[in-house]
């Protein structure tokens, strides 16, 4: 059976307890199931379906067992190792401190202006696919990059570190 990632938008440990979150997921029939960081990772086994299907059942299962939703975007476990493996971060130059992101949509987003963007020690550095990579300079100011992220593809996006992608893809 598949491994399956569910990257969720806006889980903290404040708002969402992990083994709630767990028993939501098992409850809707998957398997193996392991939430990861409390931050909204979610492993778990699946019969082989599309994305958006296994999307819909996602947030269909929180309602159901938490009386809310997370927004939810799906990603195979090999899409996740396959991603890693074609790391894009060396062909650009970035600071040694800067963090490397990765922003999950769940369509192609429509062609953007010429690439790299930057804001406030944010760079949008790539899009491929689903995914756009980022970097980004901690700022006392907050989270620029997510402005700039939000700004340019819209909030309908989650998005992880590339140390948190390197997690999920091995859970």
């Amino acid at each position: 059976m598949p491994r399956y990632i569910a990257l969720l938008r806006g889980v903290s440990p404040m708002n969402c307890k992990m083994p709630e979150l767990k028993a939501a997921f098992e409850s809707a029939g998957f398997s193996n199931v392991k939430t990861l960081l409390s931050s909204g990772n979610v492993a778990f086994d699946a019969r082989a379906a599309s994305d958006a299907a296994l999307e819909r059942k996602c947030e269909a299962a929180m309602e159901k067992s938490l009386g809310r939703s997370f927004y939810t975007i799906v990603r195979s476990q090999q899409e996740l190792k396959d991603l890693l493996e074609n790391d894009p971060y060396p062909g650009f130059k970035a600071p040694a401190e800067a963090k490397r992101v990765v922003s999950f949509l769940r369509d192609a987003p429509a062609p953007q202006a010429a690439l790299p963007l930057e804001l406030g020690g944010a760079s949008v550095l790539c899009v491929r696919g689903r995914e756009v990579f980022s970097c980004y300079l901690p700022s006392a100011d907050g989270p620029v990059f997510m402005r700039l992220i939000e700004k340019t593809f819209g909030k309908d996006i989650t998005t992880r570190t590339w140390d948190t992608v390197r997690k999920c893809a091995a859970a």
